[in-house]
């Protein structure tokens, strides 16, 4: 056998492993930022980031935050780092409402990820059940969803961040929310993310998890943490072409 043909034949295993996947599924959780669309395509994520900073330190309270968490381009690392010290205050509520304004102006702006509209479109035809779990806010998801005319696809299943920031995923809080409410078992779902928390998540909730990794160092990440290759996706097509023979 050349090398050829046999990447061929894994390539084959491959596809036949996640079109089987694919019809098992009766019910699809998406995660919102990545496998939906770019959410920060346009409004840099480490902008806000230091903009939360800047936020509290003109308040006298950025005494509160590590060098390390000052630093982080993570627009929810900040939030989480004070709700994790002061869980259920005023602050904390009041920085959620924050990162909750700085993600709806994002998605104004946000670059739709290739071929996710007509997945979504596509898998809403053949009758699956979609919901969105998100450690973002429902509002941002709505507002985007309604701009590209999708959120009646959805609707009313986005489930997002709430103040209780503990809850955020890798805890599945999210996706067993949107279970039960879809009345769905878990081994009959399918969860698409593109983080390991996504993934851990998915994995505490017994749901089976596709991954897409826009990035090949993410799809190593995934590949470490224990994710099928014939889970990992680069692009969306590959998963598109699975859903349409279902």
């Amino acid at each position: 056998m050349t090398a050829d043909s046999g990447r061929a034949r894994r390539a084959a295993g491959g596809s036949e492993e996640l079109r089987a996947l694919v019809a098992r599924a009766r019910h699809v959780l998406f995660d919102f930022d990545g496998p939906i669309c770019l959410l920060f395509h346009g409004c840099p994520a480490d902008r806000i980031a230091v903009e939360q900073v800047e936020w509290l330190d003109a308040r006298g309270l950025g005494w509160m935050l590590t060098d390390a968490e000052r630093r982080s381009p993570d627009p929810h690392g900040v939030l989480s780092s004070i709700a994790e010290r002061h869980p259920g205050s005023d602050l904390v509520a009041e920085l959620e409402e924050q990162l909750t304004r700085h993600e709806l102006r994002a998605a104004r702006l946000a670059r739709p990820t290739a071929y996710a509209d007509v997945l979504v479109r596509t898998w809403v035809a053949v009758g699956v059940r979609l919901a969105i779990v998100t450690n973002n806010s429902a509002r941002t998801v709505s507002s985007y969803l309604h701009g590209r005319g999708l959120l009646r696809c959805f609707a009313p299943h986005i489930y997002g961040r709430t103040q209780d920031l503990s809850l955020l995923k890798p805890h599945p809080r999210t996706l067993n929310t949107a279970l039960t409410a879809l009345g769905a078992a878990p081994e009959a779902a399918l969860m698409i993310g593109d983080s390991l928390s996504d993934h851990t998540a998915a994995v505490r909730a017994g749901v089976p998890f596709i991954g897409y990794a826009r990035r090949a160092a993410t799809a190593d990440r995934m590949r470490r943490a224990g994710v099928p290759e014939h889970s990992i996706m680069r692009s969306l097509a590959p998963l598109l072409e699975a859903v349409r023979p279902s």
